[in-house]
């Protein structure tokens, strides 16, 4: 860790429903927070959008104004920024948006591209070179979408940013990518090659100019003239590339070491793992890592924080009478099994029409049982996850959980009953700004320890009893999803007839 100075440095990140600053020292000490909420768009059914000047552009302002007034006249050594991804935002030759961004994989409106693009390049070829099967997650289809849908918009583009690179290049006038992004542009990205496929990327986004590429943790521009007028930030103040925002709170919590794992309790679970050298498998996210020379298997659930939520509106009532009920019932939720399936699921089944099942059910269940066995059915999805990056090479040496649903501390101890993994918590989880701040610190020289920068506050141990009885209670798990998916497709069916 480098010497303390009065040197601060600024972390700013864009996700799904609001952006989030932080303001930190030189050793890991948040001096100042801040945050907006935003909207998020949904036009039909399937799409899921960001207005970038009145979501990306104006949080962005009101957060760096809010924070540089925060830092009361004390340096600022540099910037990162991170944000929701992988997008698609078309614009112009001079960064300009084209139209709304297109989200990440919960913008489901590219499947017949999916369905194309795996026919022409191959899909174990696309494994091979890309480390990911392509799926709404992609970036490469929604291109190919917006080509056939809009093409009056795609023959205006030039360029294509992300949140990220989207700030990056309106703060610097610099067009960059991560490698970690760009890793998520499937097909247009060779994983091992660490550079775009660019043979791929003509045929996907024909004459579309591919940013150059950068680390996250490389500075690749300073704040110009006309943007510190804008934002209040110091001209010349040096900006990284940046990345997405959950690599970011990965970094954010120690994960940069092969074996370190995060695991995200939010509305959706999501996973990061770091190792040193992949085996991309057809149910994961293969990616390049946060700093230069790793890799990251990356896994998704499309649901978790939000099931509980849904549940706690259905019975109109707070998580802290939840939490309590479901806290006085066993393992095993006498009986109940749950497919944490409401949005259909991505990893590692990349099944859009997968739906929740709750199996067991009796007049003798009450709110307590339905509660617990919803956290049960989300720590079983991080269990076959998990199965799921150990067969692609990778291996959990150290869990780190971070997220708002690590409050309270239920949640994640059944989590590592199902597991039978430890789980570290460490001192801050206040998500990926902090991460950004970390990047910024290793981008100018200040040479932070990041586990030093977010110290281990406590542990959660799997206890031996609760993990004997979901023991038995796994198989049957793995077992309800095949054995029910015909009827979940075909309902799926009639819900998606239903909405058109």
């Amino acid at each position: 860790m480098a010497e303390a100075s009065g040197e601060l440095l600024l972390g700013i990140d864009i996700g799904t429903s609001s952006s989030k600053g932080v303001l930190v020292g030189p050793d890991g000490t948040i001096r100042a927070r801040a945050d907006r909420p935003h909207d998020t768009s949904y036009p039909h059914p399937g799409w899921v959008e960001h207005d970038t000047e009145t979501v990306w552009w104006q949080d962005f302002l009101a957060l760096s104004r809010e924070l540089t007034a925060a830092a009361d006249g004390a340096p600022i050594a540099g910037l990162a920024v991170s944000g929701i991804g992988p997008v698609l935002l078309p614009a112009d030759g001079d960064g300009n948006p084209l139209r709304p961004a297109i989200l990440y994989g919960v913008d489901t409106r590219a499947g017949r591209e999916i369905d194309e693009l795996t026919a022409e390049l191959g899909a174990e070829r696309i494994l091979e070179r890309g480390g990911t099967p392509l799926s709404s997650q992609a970036v490469g289809p929604k291109w190919r979408w917006l080509a056939r849908h809009e093409p009056e918009v795609f023959e205006r583009t030039e360029l294509f940013l992300m949140a990220s690179s989207y700030l990056v290049h309106r703060l610097t006038g610099e067009y960059v990518l991560d490698h970690h992004s760009a890793s998520q542009c499937d097909p247009m990205y060779d994983l091992r090659a660490a550079d775009w496929a660019h043979d791929w990327a003509e045929r996907v986004a024909p004459g579309i100019t591919l940013p150059r590429l950068a680390w996250p943790s490389e500075v690749v521009g300073t704040v110009s003239a006309a943007a510190a007028k804008e934002t209040g930030l110091p001209q010349g103040l040096p900006v990284t590339a940046g990345t997405v925002d959950a690599w970011a709170e990965a970094a954010s919590v120690g994960v940069t070491d092969p074996g370190d794992t995060m695991v995200m309790y939010g509305t959706t679970m999501f996973l990061v793992q770091v190792l040193a050298d992949p085996e991309p498998g057809p149910g994961l996210w293969t990616t390049r890592g946060t700093l230069p020379g790793t890799y990251s298997l990356a896994a998704g659930m499309a649901t978790s924080g939000a099931i509980t939520d849904w549940l706690r509106k259905l019975v109109g009532g707070d998580f802290a009478d939840l939490v309590a009920r479901a806290a006085e019932v066993p393992a095993g939720s006498r009986g109940l099994l749950m497919l944490p399936y409401f949005a259909g699921e991505r990893t590692p089944l990349f099944d859009p029409d997968a739906r929740g099942v709750l199996a067991g059910l009796t007049t003798a269940h009450g709110l307590g049982e339905l509660y617990r066995a919803c956290l049960e059915g989300i720590a079983y999805g991080v269990r076959h996850n998990l199965e799921a990056m150990a067969a692609s090479g990778g291996t959990a040496r150290r869990l780190v959980a971070v997220g708002g649903g690590t409050q309270g501390g239920l949640w994640t101890q059944i989590v590592s009953d199902v597991t039978g993994a430890e789980q570290q918590v460490p001192r801050e989880t206040v998500g990926a700004a902090f991460g950004d701040a970390l990047l910024a610190a290793m981008a100018v020289g200040l040479e932070p320890d990041p586990a030093g920068w977010n110290p281990v506050a406590g542990t959660v141990t799997p206890g031996a009893e609760a993990t004997a009885v979901y023991e038995r209670f796994y198989p049957r798990y793995r077992e309800l999803y095949p054995s029910t998916v015909d009827i979940a497709h075909f309902l799926a069916a009639e819900q998606h007839a239903a909405d058109s």
